[in-house]
């Protein structure tokens, strides 16, 4: 279900469900965590290109999963340990100490745009959608989106996103600030891993530090309270039941690949 690969000082990760336009459920988000721990810990890799299989990025919590069972792991944390922690689409509560590139095609939507929008940097084709899909399902962003999104993009424009669910691509994303390059369909990991060894040729303390400060001074705003505050109210959704009927009536055929139900 989760692919790495390493291309000299590179490590490509793969989500390679797409059956489920590489939806992830639980097991699929331990994995996709232990990988992105891997990278972290081997210090022969400098970058990670974040990736879909078949054409796709992601397209965000396994709703069926999730209206059996088999859904993915959501906990309540205090704010001084949900950083690093487990989140519900894998490493999304992680901050890794080296840039990780999402290379998207298709659809990076719902908990798939929490995912990009971990990334440091997305590399997306002209045709890619992002959104926030899930609005139509009640189920909330709970793995960073509502803290990230607002941050990368600006309020209105987040909120634009996060109110009405809408699908954004090519050239309005990357004036909003979603995509950071554009590229031709089907070479978007390409162009990523391009870019990425660009990354790797520089002086890697330097780079790296600067990153980490730009990072950690959102501080000032309590980045883990923000998260801490997501998932509680995001649990809040859960718990309410209306997640579990969105789950159910997408389970049954309802509204697939962003069609209105």
């Amino acid at each position: 279900m989760i692919h790495a690969t390493t291309q000299g000082p590179i490590t490509v990760i793969t989500i390679d469900r797409p059956d489920v336009r590489n939806a992830v459920d639980g097991p699929t988000a331990a994995l996709l965590d232990d990988a992105v721990a891997a990278f972290e810990a081997d210090a022969t890799q400098h970058v990670a290109v974040l990736t879909g299989a078949d054409g796709t990025f992601c397209a965000g919590a396994d709703l069926k999963a999730i209206s059996d069972d088999r859904g993915n792991r959501v906990e309540l944390r205090p704010a001084d340990e949900i950083v690093g922690s487990h989140g519900p689409m894998g490493p999304t509560r992680r901050l890794t100490t080296k840039p990780v590139i999402a290379a998207i095609e298709g659809y990076a939507v719902a908990g798939g745009l929490e995912l990009a929008l971990w990334c440091d940097l997305r590399v997306a084709a002209t045709d890619a959608v992002f959104g926030v899909f899930c609005r139509r399902w009640g189920v909330p962003l709970i793995d960073g989106g509502t803290v990230r999104l607002p941050r990368l993009i600006g309020h209105s424009h987040a909120m634009d996103l996060i109110l009405t669910g809408r699908e954004v691509a090519g050239e309005e994303a990357r004036t909003i600030g979603l995509a950071n390059r554009l590229c031709e369909p089907g070479t978007a990991l390409d162009t990523a891993i391009e870019l990425a060894n660009q990354l790797a040729a520089l002086p890697q303390l330097c780079m790296r530090s600067d990153r980490r400060s730009s990072h950690l001074q959102w501080d000032s705003a309590s980045f883990g309270e923000a998260l801490s505050y997501e998932a509680e109210v995001g649990m809040a959704t859960i718990q309410s039941g209306e997640t579990r009927e969105g789950a159910a009536r997408f389970a049954a055929g309802a509204g697939r690949h962003g069609a209105p139900e």
